[in-house]
């Protein structure tokens, strides 16, 4: 029987990407090999449950949206979650996956093309910018999107010089910007002050950067640290 370790399932609202605000079931998986300062999902690195992928299917199928994302923690570190995508794009559903740029996104060929890659390419602030692949940058599609995380002017023209280095607002369907939340120091990670999103907002204005700036919406409609929304 296939099976996936997983941290959470929930059906809640889709707070990041171009499909922010739409209803969409989520299936976090647990383990991680990074620790971004600003985390906010650190539960996820060792706690879950093994799981059967055909009960992950039914379970997702279950909710009236047609939208699925796969998250983590870090979703691609279990090659499985390749068949668990494959089995939901068959069913008829838009997957996402959410994914760091530190992983081989397209997984030696073994990641569906049907599927979405939301890949967060990691600023110095997150303290993992020295792991992301930069040879994932061929690997994107026109359907991908590409996601930056913004702690500070120095992130921000960090990313910004990477986005004209790689020309990647013509590489994919978009370029999402957001200013990083505040978030207090866990066991395992240092912990990040939060960036005013007015700031984000007149930088990208200033330079005329043809990006999405996004928020995490479900922080807004919920306490930024509950979990299973």
């Amino acid at each position: 029987m296939s099976t996936l370790r997983v941290n959470e399932v929930f059906f809640s609202i889709q707070g990041e990407s171009t499909r922010a605000g739409r209803p969409c079931v989520f299936i976090r998986l647990a383990g991680c090999h990074l620790r971004c300062s600003y985390c906010d999902t650190e539960y996820a690195f060792h706690e879950g449950t093994t799981r059967p992928i055909d009960e992950l299917v039914k379970e997702a199928l279950s909710h009236p949206t047609n939208l699925v994302e796969i998250t983590g923690g870090e979703p691609l570190l279990q090659p499985r979650v390749h068949d668990l995508m494959r089995r939901l794009c068959d069913a008829g559903k838009t997957v996402l996956i959410e994914t760091s740029g530190a992983c081989d996104i397209d997984a030696g060929g073994a990641c569906d093309p049907r599927v979405v890659r939301i890949m967060d390419l990691k600023t110095p602030g997150s303290g993992e910018s020295t792991r992301n692949d930069w040879g994932n940058i061929a690997r994107l599609k026109n359907h991908d999107e590409v996601k930056f995380v913004v702690c500070d002017r120095a992130d921000y023209e960090w990313a910004r010089d990477r986005i004209k280095e790689h020309a990647l607002t013509g590489r994919v369907h978009a370029v999402l910007m957001s200013a990083v939340f505040e978030q207090p120091k866990g066991l395992e990670i240092l912990g990040q002050k939060g960036l005013a999103m007015r700031d984000l907002a007149r930088w990208i204005l200033e330079d005329g950067l043809d990006v999405v700036m996004q928020t995490q919406l479900h922080k807004f409609i919920w306490e930024p640290q509950t979990r299973g929304v």
